[in-house]
C-alpha cells in the first residue's frame, strides 16, 4: 500500500455537489492499495498514519506531536492513481493498482485499522469508486509518502 499524508488546517471530500466529510486539523491521507497488498500492509500502514510526528512542541521542538498528540482528524481518501506508472509515453498506466471488490475490502480494512489505532470517530472518509472533489488548508505545506513495508522476496528456487 501506498499514501500520501498532508498535514493539514482543513480538508472535505464532496460528491455531486454534497459534503461528505470534512475535518479540521489533522492529516489528510490519500490512499492506494496494489496488487499483493494484505492486511498486514493495511495494518503497518495505518500505524503509521497515526503514530507519524508532524507537528512541533509548545517548547519549540520540530517534529515531536502526531495528529493524536495534536487531538487533531484524519481524513482518508481512496487515491488508485498514486499508483500510475507513467514510464511509456505520456498517458498514465494504472497497472500498478489493484482494482475492484478486493481493492474496496482492503482499503475499508485500511480505514477501520486507523479507526481502531485513533478515534473512530474523529475519522472520516471519501467515498470508494466515486469522483470526489477534495479540497484542502494544507499546514506548512507538510507532504509525505508512506508506503507499507516491502514484501519479503521469495526464496531462490534451487537448481540441480
Amino acid at each position: 500500500m501506498k499514501a500520501i499524508l498532508q498535514r493539514v488546517l482543513s480538508a472535505s471530500v464532496t460528491v455531486e455537489k454534497e459534503l461528505v466529510s470534512s475535518i479540521g486539523k489533522g492529516i489528510l491521507v490519500f490512499a492506494a492499495v496494489a496488487p499483493g497488498d494484505t492486511e498486514k500492509d493495511a495494518d503497518s500502514l495505518a500505524d503509521k498514519v497515526v503514530k507519524l510526528r508532524l507537528w512541533d512542541d509548545e517548547d519549540g521542538g520540530t517534529w515531536k506531536k502526531s495528529v493524536q498528540d495534536v487531538g487533531g482528524e484524519i481524513l482518508c481518501v481512496s487515491q488508485f492513481t498514486l499508483l500510475a506508472s507513467t514510464k511509456k509515453g505520456s498517458k498514465p498506466s494504472f497497472h500498478g493498482a489493484l482494482g475492484g471488490d478486493e481493492a474496496q475490502r482492503l482499503y475499508n480494512y485500511f480505514v477501520q485499522k486507523v479507526r481502531d489505532n485513533f478515534a473512530a470517530d474523529r475519522v472520516k472518509d471519501g467515498v470508494f469508486r466515486a469522483m470526489m472533489e477534495v479540497a484542502l488548508v494544507n499546514d506548512g505545506p507538510v507532504t509525505i509518502e508512506v508506503t507499507s513495508p516491502a514484501k519479503a522476496s521469495s526464496p531462490a528456487k534451487a537448481t540441480s
